[in-house]
């Protein structure tokens, strides 16, 4: 479909050269390259985003840095310093931790119980203030997530 042109834009550099689609499933898209392994979707709504920025949700593997199944959002615009950042599955919710534009789960517990959520939800959104005060909010479809979080999985367990 059209998602691998533009995840493929979210990444520079001598990675992208080695990186290859491993599929496209829903609305996710699954990539690998030497050092990782990934499961990524672009919004399908967001907050405008600032210049520059590409925001996504991806469930990333580094088999070399031995972390597996590990949640990164980037947000359409940067999180002002203390905001929560709430990341909702369907009915549940989860408090992430924030840097500039991107955000994580707390521990690989969290990552665990998000990717779990994310298997079997419907939809998931990201929201926090953004450094002018800003409400952030992006919204996922989850449809496809599972498989694209396998087939990254199971690329990264080969080597």
């Amino acid at each position: 479909m059209f998602l691998f042109p533009l995840f493929s834009g979210f990444f520079s550099g001598p990675v992208v050269a080695q990186q290859h689609s491993l599929g496209t499933f829903g609305t996710w898209g699954a990539f690998a390259s030497v050092r990782r392994c990934y499961a990524i979707a672009a919004p399908y709504q967001a907050t405008a985003s600032a210049a520059g920025a590409r925001p996504f949700a991806s469930i990333g593997h580094w088999p070399g840095l031995h972390i597996a199944g590990q949640v990164q959002i980037r947000l359409s615009r940067p999180a002002r310093a203390g905001s929560a950042v709430l990341l909702r599955i369907d009915g549940r919710v989860f408090q992430l931790a924030a840097r500039g534009a991107d955000a994580w789960a707390a521990d690989t517990a969290a990552d665990a119980q998000i990717a779990d959520a994310m298997r079997t939800g419907i939809e998931m959104s990201v929201e926090t203030r953004a450094e002018g005060g800003r409400t952030v909010r992006d919204f996922y479809h989850l449809r496809g997530a599972a498989t694209a979080m396998d087939a990254a999985a199971i690329a990264c367990r080969a080597r």
